[in-house]
């Protein structure tokens, strides 16, 4: 099974974006399924409140994780990771055209050549189509080195 198919068949066994994202990631990231599952718990819906996208979420988690902080340099640690983050989200933003979950759900979400992962898997729901595109982004800015 892909990365990517884990991803959308966590959300399909009811974990919420932001747990797809992070639990599809497990095997690099040294966290367990389960720890990714309770950390991202609350993240879902835009963290209840309708803002940031719970796959951007889970994917900015992810990358926490794979570049852990230097103890001797927290400050620069912070700074590369952020700029990480700023990156993904450019990225999100350049396919969907927002960020927030609320303004999300409510466009046109759809699998198309922007998103190659989410077309080959036949995706329709809109969540579904997010989770495999913000696997696909990290997968992306992995091979980078990024």
């Amino acid at each position: 099974m892909t990365r990517y198919e884990r991803a959308a068949e966590y959300h399909h066994k009811g974990f919420n974006c932001c747990q797809a994202v992070l639990a599809s990631f497990s095997d690099v990231t040294g966290l367990s399924e389960q720890t990714s599952f309770d950390m991202g718990g609350g993240f879902g819906a835009g963290a209840q409140t309708g803002e940031l996208c719970g796959a951007i979420a889970g994917a900015v988690m992810t990358l926490g994780m794979l570049t852990p902080v230097d103890a001797e340099d927290p400050v620069g640690s912070k700074r590369r990771t952020g700029a990480l983050a700023k990156e993904f989200q450019r990225r999100f933003k350049e396919k969907f055209g927002d960020l927030r979950c609320q303004t999300l759900l409510k466009s046109k979400v759809e699998a198309t050549e922007a998103t190659p992962a989410a077309a080959d898997l036949g995706l329709t729901n809109r969540c579904d189509v997010l989770i495999v595109t913000a696997v696909e982004i990290l997968e992306e800015m992995r091979q980078e080195g990024k």
